[in-house]
C-alpha cells in the first residue's frame, strides 16, 4: 500500500496541503491524474467548488484533480484511478456515500493492491476499523459505522490536548476516547494537526512535527513521538 492518513488538510498559517508537498509530489509521483472524493461535504460547498480549491495544490505539483462526481460511473471512476485523495467534512456524511454508491469495498481493494491513497480529516477517519471516533455530528445515519479497516485501529483527527487554563466544564478528547473504550476494544490513535499516518506493505510509521496520544482498552493514554512504528497496535 502506498497510504498517507493526515489528520487535516491545512494547518494554521499555511494554504492547503502545502505542508505535504514533498510527500504527495512522491505519492503521486507515477500519475499526472489525481480522483478526488469530495463527498464529505454536506452543504455550504459545492463538490464542483471543493474539487476547485484543493486543484490549486495539485497544480503546483503538476497534477490534475479530477472530481469523482463529474464520472457518470463511480465504480469505473474508482477501479481505474491512478491515484485517490478523499477530503475532509463530515464523516458521517462521506461513508454514507460511499455506502450509497457501492464504493467501499471497491474503495478498500483498490488502496489494498498499491493505488495511491491521501486521506485528510474524515477521509483518514474512514481508514479505520470504525467511524466511531470522529469528532463529527451525526447528521446522517449510514448503514453501518464499519468502514476500510485499511488500519487494525482507529483515528481521531485533529486531536486536541486538554487546556490546564481552560475554564470549560465539558469533557475533554481523552475523556470521551475513554468512553468508547467502554464498549469497544480497537487502540485509537489521536492524531494532532501537522501529523500524518505514513502506510506503506511493511511499515505504518507516525510522521509530522507533533507526537500522537495514544489509546488501548484498559490501558493508560500514553505518547509516541514522530517516527514511531504504529504496526504494533491491533
Amino acid at each position: 500500500m502506498k497510504v498517507i492518513l493526515a489528520s487535516t488538510s491545512t494547518v494554521y498559517g499555511s494554504k492547503p496541503l502545502a505542508y505535504l508537498k514533498a510527500e504527495l509530489s512522491e505519492l503521486y509521483r507515477n500519475t499526472n491524474e489525481v480522483l478526488f472524493v469530495p463527498y464529505a461535504r454536506p452543504g455550504g460547498i459545492s463538490h464542483e467548488t471543493y474539487t476547485k480549491r484543493m486543484n490549486d495544490f495539485f497544480t503546483s505539483i503538476g497534477k490534475k484533480l479530477v472530481g469523482i462526481h463529474e464520472f457518470d460511473n463511480p465504480l469505473e471512476a474508482i477501479n481505474n484511478a491512478k491515484g485517490i485523495f478523499t477530503g475532509g467534512g463530515n464523516t458521517f456524511m462521506l461513508l454514507n456515500e460511499l455506502y450509497k454508491f457501492q464504493l467501499l469495498e471497491p474503495l478498500r481493494t483498490v488502496i489494498k493492491n498499491d493505488t495511491p491513497y491521501l486521506g485528510t480529516s474524515a477521509g483518514s477517519n474512514i481508514c479505520g476499523l470504525t467511524i466511531n471516533n470522529t469528532n463529527d455530528m451525526p447528521i446522517i445515519y449510514p448503514p453501518s459505522f464499519k468502514s476500510l479497516g485499511i488500519v487494525p485501529f482507529n483515528i481521531n483527527p485533529h486531536y486536541i490536548d486538554p487546556d490546564a487554563n481552560s475554564t470549560h466544564m465539558g469533557e475533554t478528547r481523552e475523556t470521551r476516547i475513554s468512553e468508547f473504550h467502554v464498549y469497544n476494544s480497537p487502540p485509537v490513535v489521536g492524531l494532532r494537526e501537522g501529523s500524518w499516518i505514513d502506510l506503506s506493505e511493511n511499515s505504518c510509521v507516525l510522521k509530522g512535527t507533533l507526537g500522537a496520544r495514544v489509546f488501548e482498552q484498559s490501558k493508560q493514554p500514553y505518547e509516541l513521538p514522530p517516527l514511531s512504528d504504529l504496526s504494533f497496535l491491533k
